[in-house]
């Protein structure tokens, strides 16, 4: 029998922060209210409290209520006090139980800004998620105070993942070792793009690369995959070259399971424009073909279009104002939890469209709710 998909059933066991004389509203009713409203289109308390008093006859239909909606100084109070990583836990049991019959192949991992979380001394608020590209899902996410974090945060993230036959892709912020090492022991294999900041890897990469194309290793299949597009007036080829012969690489044994080293070279040309070059190094420690470590490597840069963009433009999280760390990071996490429940809806509306219709009937709302709840209700 599959696990329930039901909100109530994952995030119930998240503690609730407040002592038992200020308990007049039910954690599960606010947490609840507060994901409708964010599906709805809902970007802060105010609009949060707003959209459940419309709604509140609605709401009674599923939640008590006993003692209305509550005010949005509640909702923040509540999200504030909430500890983000027990809130996290029951989205990743909610995620878990989703995909019970999902296979994850790839899984990309960067961060994103929230811009408007920023006050005065207080910088905005990093967050690192991870992304299953083929589903267009989002998996989990670690907040941090500055970008220059995410190395301490990629290993918190990996260590809330089930990764057991996924390739892991990270940009050359986590060209780490000890990130390596970690996403093997949670049982995935890497890809890694290699810059400046690991200097001695990059030049070792560069200076094998060149050996290898000076004596004609171009020419073999297995080694070399190129792709072309076109559109928009525009034409980019990518040129992807491995190698698993790993002689001249230094230090190769500090990067446990290295196994292919690579070089991505990119020709854009638009119109009648000179065309640019772009070359970019990377590692893995899947043995595959080149034409695979192709595939994880553009595939990689759906994170921003499918997951970063979708928040920016259906849920405006970069203007959004909360400033105040657990809530901040407990709202993110509604938006990621929001954004998926709207993706599993089988509607082909844009993500915006489907938010817009179900701020506007409440009918459209439960069928996102339904395709997101295998024992119904929440």
């Amino acid at each position: 029998m599959s696990t329930p998909l039901t909100i109530k059933h994952h995030f119930r066991k998240v503690k609730d922060p407040r002592i038992n004389r200020h308990k007049r509203h039910a954690l599960l009713d606010i947490i609840v209210v507060a994901l409708c409203a964010v599906l709805c289109g809902a970007k802060d308390w105010q609009q949060i409290e707003a959209f459940g008093k419309q709604r509140l006859s609605w709401f009674r239909r599923f939640l008590l209520l006993a003692n209305g909606i509550p005010s949005h100084d509640t909702f923040e109070r509540v999200f504030d006090r909430i500890d983000p990583r027990a809130f996290h836990q029951g989205f990743q049991s909610w995620m878990a139980a989703l995909l019970e019959t999902l296979d994850i192949k790839h899984v990309a991992i960067d961060g994103k800004t929230l811009r408007g979380s920023s006050r005065g001394k207080l910088g905005a608020l990093h967050v690192v998620s991870a992304f299953a590209t083929a589903y267009g899902l989002s998996l989990g996410q670690v907040a941090t105070s500055a970008k220059s974090n995410e190395i301490t945060a990629i290993p918190e993230l990996l260590e809330l993942l089930q990764l057991h036959g996924a390739v892991v892709s990270i940009d050359a912020m986590g060209c780490q070792k000890a990130i390596a090492s970690k996403i093997l022991e949670r049982g995935g294999d890497y890809v890694l793009m290699v810059k400046d900041n690991q200097p001695t890897l990059c030049e070792d990469i560069r200076q094998a690369l060149s050996r290898t194309l000076e004596a004609g290793g171009h020419e073999l299949p297995q080694q070399h995959y190129s792709t072309q597009d076109r559109g928009h007036g525009r034409v980019e080829k990518r040129h992807y070259t491995i190698l698993t012969d790993l002689e001249g690489i230094r230090q190769q044994e500090d990067w446990k399971g290295l196994r292919v080293v690579g070089m991505c070279v990119r020709e854009r040309q638009v119109g009648q424009q000179e065309p640019s070059i772009e070359v970019s190094f990377f590692i893995g420690s899947k043995a595959m073909s080149v034409k695979r470590y192709a595939q994880v490597l553009r595939h990689h840069w759906s994170i921003e279009n499918n997951l970063h963009w979708q928040l920016d433009v259906t849920f405006a999280e970069d203007k959004s104002r909360v400033s105040k760390r657990h809530a901040a990071e407990n709202l993110a996490l509604l938006r990621r939890l929001a954004l998926t429940m709207l993706k599993r809806h089988p509607s082909k509306l844009s993500m915006a469209g489907k938010q817009w219709n179900a701020a506007l009937n409440p009918q459209f709302l439960e069928e996102v709710l339904a395709a997101n709840a295998n024992s119904g209700g929440f």
